[in-house]
Protein backbone atom coordinates (compact mmCIF):
# COMPACT_ATOMS: atom_id res chain seq x y z
CA UNK A 1 0.00 0.00 0.00
CA UNK A 2 1.14 3.63 -0.97
CA UNK A 3 -0.84 6.51 0.11
CA UNK A 4 -0.58 10.13 1.09
CA UNK A 5 -2.35 12.49 2.89
CA UNK A 6 -2.12 16.59 2.95
CA UNK A 7 -3.18 18.24 6.27
CA UNK A 8 -2.98 22.26 5.96
CA UNK A 9 -4.27 22.48 9.60
CA UNK A 10 -2.35 26.24 9.23
CA UNK A 11 -2.35 26.84 5.76
CA UNK A 12 -0.76 30.34 6.48
CA UNK A 13 1.75 29.01 8.61
CA UNK A 14 2.78 25.54 6.74
CA UNK A 15 1.87 22.55 4.93
CA UNK A 16 2.45 19.51 5.91
CA UNK A 17 2.18 16.51 3.80
CA UNK A 18 2.88 12.38 4.26
CA UNK A 19 3.51 9.65 2.15
CA UNK A 20 2.55 6.30 3.87
CA UNK A 21 4.25 3.04 2.38
CA UNK A 22 3.67 -0.31 3.81
CA UNK A 23 6.36 -2.08 4.13
CA UNK A 24 7.13 -5.42 2.15
CA UNK A 25 5.49 -8.40 2.68
CA UNK A 26 8.63 -10.55 4.15
CA UNK A 27 8.47 -8.09 7.19
CA UNK A 28 5.86 -8.47 8.32
CA UNK A 29 4.97 -7.96 12.11
CA UNK A 30 8.67 -5.98 12.26
CA UNK A 31 7.91 -2.22 11.47
CA UNK A 32 4.76 0.00 11.92
CA UNK A 33 5.20 2.04 8.82
CA UNK A 34 7.87 3.60 6.50
CA UNK A 35 6.67 7.48 5.68
CA UNK A 36 7.97 10.14 4.22
CA UNK A 37 7.14 13.48 5.25
CA UNK A 38 7.93 17.14 4.40
CA UNK A 39 7.18 20.13 6.46
CA UNK A 40 6.92 23.72 4.52
CA UNK A 41 7.05 26.53 7.11
CA UNK A 42 6.84 30.52 5.77
CA UNK A 43 10.10 32.07 6.09
CA UNK A 44 8.79 34.17 9.11
CA UNK A 45 7.52 31.31 10.84
CA UNK A 46 9.33 29.78 13.86
CA UNK A 47 10.02 26.24 13.81
CA UNK A 48 6.86 23.95 15.19
CA UNK A 49 7.18 22.62 18.77
CA UNK A 50 4.65 19.52 19.57
CA UNK A 51 5.14 16.61 21.66
CA UNK A 52 5.33 12.91 20.78
CA UNK A 53 3.46 10.34 22.62
CA UNK A 54 4.97 7.10 23.92
CA UNK A 55 6.38 5.04 21.47
CA UNK A 56 8.01 2.04 20.42
CA UNK A 57 11.57 2.60 18.88
CA UNK A 58 12.01 4.76 15.34
CA UNK A 59 15.11 5.84 13.37
CA UNK A 60 14.08 9.25 11.28
CA UNK A 61 16.07 10.55 9.00
CA UNK A 62 15.97 14.72 8.12
CA UNK A 63 17.13 16.40 5.03
CA UNK A 64 16.73 20.27 4.88
CA UNK A 65 16.31 21.79 8.72
CA UNK A 66 17.43 19.61 11.89
CA UNK A 67 15.21 18.92 14.46
CA UNK A 68 15.48 19.86 18.16
CA UNK A 69 14.16 16.99 20.35
CA UNK A 70 14.65 15.38 23.97
CA UNK A 71 12.95 12.20 25.82
CA UNK A 72 13.57 12.55 29.49
CA UNK A 73 16.87 13.58 30.43
CA UNK A 74 18.54 12.51 26.68
CA UNK A 75 18.73 15.17 23.83
CA UNK A 76 19.73 15.84 20.23
CA UNK A 77 20.25 18.59 18.01
CA UNK A 78 21.79 19.01 14.48
CA UNK A 79 21.83 15.53 13.69
CA UNK A 80 20.29 14.36 10.50
CA UNK A 81 20.15 10.64 11.55
CA UNK A 82 17.91 10.45 14.83
CA UNK A 83 17.13 7.28 16.30
CA UNK A 84 15.06 6.68 19.93
CA UNK A 85 14.03 3.86 21.72
CA UNK A 86 11.09 2.50 22.91
CA UNK A 87 9.14 5.01 25.62
CA UNK A 88 6.74 6.09 28.05
CA UNK A 89 7.71 9.17 28.11
CA UNK A 90 6.80 12.35 25.80
CA UNK A 91 9.30 13.62 23.04
CA UNK A 92 9.34 17.41 22.57
CA UNK A 93 10.65 18.18 19.48
CA UNK A 94 10.73 21.61 17.63
CA UNK A 95 10.96 21.76 13.80
CA UNK A 96 11.92 23.56 11.15
CA UNK A 97 11.12 23.32 7.45
CA UNK A 98 12.60 19.42 6.38
CA UNK A 99 12.09 16.63 4.67
CA UNK A 100 12.30 13.60 6.70
CA UNK A 101 11.90 9.57 6.35
CA UNK A 102 10.90 7.76 9.84
CA UNK A 103 10.99 4.10 10.14
CA UNK A 104 8.54 2.61 12.99
CA UNK A 105 10.35 -0.34 14.43
CA UNK A 106 7.87 -2.81 16.58
CA UNK A 107 9.08 -5.42 18.85
CA UNK A 108 10.03 -8.20 16.69
CA UNK A 109 11.89 -5.79 14.46
CA UNK A 110 13.97 -4.84 17.59
CA UNK A 111 14.65 -8.26 18.21
CA UNK A 112 15.43 -9.02 14.17
CA UNK A 113 17.74 -5.79 13.84
CA UNK A 114 19.49 -4.90 16.73
CA UNK A 115 21.91 -6.58 19.33
CA UNK A 116 21.29 -4.75 22.31
CA UNK A 117 18.58 -5.54 24.56
CA UNK A 118 15.53 -2.94 24.16
CA UNK A 119 15.89 -2.13 27.71
CA UNK A 120 19.18 -0.36 27.32
CA UNK A 121 17.61 2.20 24.80
CA UNK A 122 14.77 3.07 26.53
CA UNK A 123 13.28 6.84 26.73
CA UNK A 124 16.07 7.96 24.80
CA UNK A 125 16.68 10.11 22.09
CA UNK A 126 20.63 10.20 20.35
CA UNK A 127 22.38 10.92 17.11
CA UNK A 128 21.83 7.33 15.37
CA UNK A 129 24.88 7.95 13.37
CA UNK A 130 27.43 7.85 16.92
CA UNK A 131 25.57 5.07 19.04
CA UNK A 132 26.39 1.87 19.29
CA UNK A 133 22.50 0.70 19.04
CA UNK A 134 21.73 2.37 16.27
CA UNK A 135 24.97 3.28 14.16
CA UNK A 136 25.00 0.47 11.85
CA UNK A 137 22.11 2.35 10.07
CA UNK A 138 23.79 5.33 9.60
CA UNK A 139 24.55 4.23 6.09
CA UNK A 140 20.94 5.44 5.07
CA UNK A 141 21.68 9.17 5.05
CA UNK A 142 23.54 9.35 2.24
CA UNK A 143 20.48 9.00 0.13
CA UNK A 144 17.96 9.60 2.43
CA UNK A 145 19.19 13.10 3.28
CA UNK A 146 20.04 14.03 0.08
CA UNK A 147 18.02 16.58 -1.46
CA UNK A 148 17.78 15.31 -4.90
CA UNK A 149 16.74 11.81 -4.06
CA UNK A 150 13.81 10.50 -5.44
CA UNK A 151 11.42 8.83 -2.63
CA UNK A 152 11.07 5.94 -4.73
CA UNK A 153 14.64 5.27 -4.73
CA UNK A 154 14.77 6.31 -1.09
CA UNK A 155 12.06 3.40 -0.08
CA UNK A 156 13.91 1.34 -2.07
CA UNK A 157 17.08 1.83 0.12
CA UNK A 158 15.21 1.52 3.31
CA UNK A 159 13.89 -1.82 2.30
CA UNK A 160 17.46 -2.91 1.08
CA UNK A 161 19.13 -1.98 4.28
CA UNK A 162 16.32 -3.94 5.93
CA UNK A 163 16.80 -7.13 4.15
CA UNK A 164 20.65 -7.46 4.86
CA UNK A 165 20.31 -6.84 8.62
CA UNK A 166 17.12 -8.64 8.97
CA UNK A 167 17.78 -12.15 10.70
CA UNK A 168 15.22 -14.34 12.22
CA UNK A 169 15.25 -15.13 16.20
CA UNK A 170 14.37 -18.36 18.41
CA UNK A 171 11.77 -15.97 19.85
CA UNK A 172 9.82 -15.15 17.48
CA UNK A 173 7.07 -16.53 17.62
CA UNK A 174 6.81 -15.78 21.83
CA UNK A 175 7.01 -12.26 20.61
CA UNK A 176 4.48 -12.40 18.52
CA UNK A 177 2.35 -13.57 20.65
CA UNK A 178 3.21 -11.02 24.02
CA UNK A 179 2.33 -8.32 21.08
CA UNK A 180 -0.62 -9.83 20.04
CA UNK A 181 -2.12 -10.25 23.46
CA UNK A 182 -0.94 -6.53 24.68
CA UNK A 183 -2.74 -4.77 21.41
CA UNK A 184 -5.99 -7.18 21.47
CA UNK A 185 -6.51 -8.46 25.10
CA UNK A 186 -8.42 -7.35 27.35
CA UNK A 187 -6.17 -8.73 30.71
CA UNK A 188 -6.05 -6.89 34.19
CA UNK A 189 -3.29 -8.74 35.70
CA UNK A 190 0.28 -9.58 34.84
CA UNK A 191 -0.38 -13.40 35.69
CA UNK A 192 -3.87 -13.12 32.91
CA UNK A 193 -1.34 -11.92 29.96
CA UNK A 194 1.05 -14.36 31.20
CA UNK A 195 -1.64 -17.38 30.78
CA UNK A 196 -2.86 -16.43 27.71
CA UNK A 197 0.79 -16.05 26.20
CA UNK A 198 1.31 -19.70 27.75
CA UNK A 199 4.45 -18.97 29.35
CA UNK A 200 5.30 -18.40 32.91
CA UNK A 201 5.46 -14.58 34.39
CA UNK A 202 9.41 -14.96 34.82
CA UNK A 203 9.67 -15.65 30.75
CA UNK A 204 7.44 -13.01 30.14
CA UNK A 205 8.88 -10.43 32.11
CA UNK A 206 12.15 -11.58 30.63
CA UNK A 207 10.96 -11.41 26.93
CA UNK A 208 8.89 -8.02 27.49
CA UNK A 209 12.39 -6.71 28.70
CA UNK A 210 14.44 -7.78 26.32
CA UNK A 211 12.08 -6.93 23.01
CA UNK A 212 9.60 -4.60 24.21
CA UNK A 213 11.99 -2.87 26.86
CA UNK A 214 9.71 -2.60 29.52
CA UNK A 215 8.20 -4.82 31.79
CA UNK A 216 4.88 -6.16 31.20
CA UNK A 217 2.70 -4.18 33.96
CA UNK A 218 4.46 -1.07 32.60
CA UNK A 219 3.46 -2.30 29.03
CA UNK A 220 -0.21 -2.69 30.01
CA UNK A 221 -0.25 0.56 31.49
CA UNK A 222 1.17 2.07 28.51
CA UNK A 223 -1.38 0.58 25.93
CA UNK A 224 -4.59 1.57 27.89
CA UNK A 225 -2.81 5.00 28.22
CA UNK A 226 -2.18 5.16 24.66
CA UNK A 227 -6.21 3.94 24.08
CA UNK A 228 -7.23 7.10 25.86
CA UNK A 229 -5.23 9.84 24.84
CA UNK A 230 -5.42 8.90 20.75
CA UNK A 231 -9.20 8.60 21.27
CA UNK A 232 -9.20 12.26 22.77
CA UNK A 233 -6.88 13.69 20.09
CA UNK A 234 -8.98 12.02 17.54
CA UNK A 235 -12.48 13.41 18.66
CA UNK A 236 -12.13 16.94 18.60
CA UNK A 237 -14.07 18.77 21.21
CA UNK A 238 -14.34 15.78 23.46
CA UNK A 239 -13.39 15.38 27.27
CA UNK A 240 -11.35 12.90 29.24
CA UNK A 241 -14.18 11.83 30.98
CA UNK A 242 -15.54 10.30 27.33
CA UNK A 243 -11.76 9.29 26.13
CA UNK A 244 -10.53 7.30 29.35
CA UNK A 245 -10.08 3.65 28.81
CA UNK A 246 -13.01 1.89 30.90
CA UNK A 247 -10.12 -0.30 32.93
CA UNK A 248 -9.19 3.36 34.56
CA UNK A 249 -10.97 3.46 37.89
CA UNK A 250 -11.75 6.89 38.33
CA UNK A 251 -10.66 9.92 36.58
CA UNK A 252 -7.66 10.83 39.77
CA UNK A 253 -5.94 7.36 38.71
CA UNK A 254 -5.86 8.43 34.94
CA UNK A 255 -4.98 12.16 35.91
CA UNK A 256 -1.75 10.40 38.05
CA UNK A 257 -1.00 8.02 34.63
CA UNK A 258 -1.31 11.11 32.39
CA UNK A 259 1.31 13.29 34.48
CA UNK A 260 3.65 10.06 34.59
CA UNK A 261 3.36 9.53 31.08
CA UNK A 262 3.58 12.61 29.56
CA UNK A 263 4.75 14.64 32.45
CA UNK A 264 1.93 17.11 32.48
CA UNK A 265 -1.41 17.12 33.75
CA UNK A 266 -4.38 15.99 31.02
CA UNK A 267 -5.88 19.84 31.20
CA UNK A 268 -1.94 21.11 30.17
CA UNK A 269 -1.51 18.98 27.29
CA UNK A 270 -5.16 19.96 26.38
CA UNK A 271 -4.06 23.55 26.06
CA UNK A 272 -1.21 23.28 24.28
CA UNK A 273 -1.11 23.55 20.63
CA UNK A 274 -0.66 20.09 18.38
CA UNK A 275 0.05 21.89 15.15
CA UNK A 276 2.20 18.56 13.62
CA UNK A 277 0.91 15.23 15.73
CA UNK A 278 -2.86 16.04 15.68
CA UNK A 279 -3.35 16.53 11.74
CA UNK A 280 -0.26 13.43 11.59
CA UNK A 281 -2.62 10.99 13.77
CA UNK A 282 -6.01 11.99 12.42
CA UNK A 283 -4.04 11.10 8.98
CA UNK A 284 -2.53 8.19 10.32
CA UNK A 285 -5.85 6.52 11.75
CA UNK A 286 -7.86 7.53 8.18
CA UNK A 287 -4.98 6.31 5.53
CA UNK A 288 -3.16 3.30 7.62
CA UNK A 289 -6.12 2.32 9.99
CA UNK A 290 -4.48 3.41 13.40
CA UNK A 291 -3.27 6.49 14.75
CA UNK A 292 -0.15 5.69 16.80
CA UNK A 293 2.71 3.21 16.37
CA UNK A 294 1.27 1.66 20.17
CA UNK A 295 -1.75 0.72 18.58
CA UNK A 296 -0.58 -0.70 15.45
CA UNK A 297 -1.55 -4.34 15.29
CA UNK A 298 1.30 -6.53 15.56
CA UNK A 299 1.51 -9.85 13.28
CA UNK A 300 -0.73 -13.01 14.12
CA UNK A 301 0.96 -15.32 16.67
CA UNK A 302 2.14 -18.27 14.67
Amino acid sequence: MHSAMREPAAPSAYRLKADFREPPAQFEGCFTTFYHMTLTLDPAAPPLVDYLQPEWANLRFFCGGLPEAAIGSTSVRGASFVGTGASTLPCRFSMPSVRMWGVGILPLGWARLFDSDASSCINMICDGATHPAFRHFAGLTEVLCHPEADPDEQYQAIVTAMERRMRPTRDDSRIRRIHHELVNGEHAAVHDLADACAMSIRTLERMCMRYFGFSPKLLMRRQRFMRSLTTFMLTRGSRWTEAMDAHYHDQAQFTREFREFMTMNPSEYAALDHPILTSFMEARARVWGSAAQTLDPPAPPR
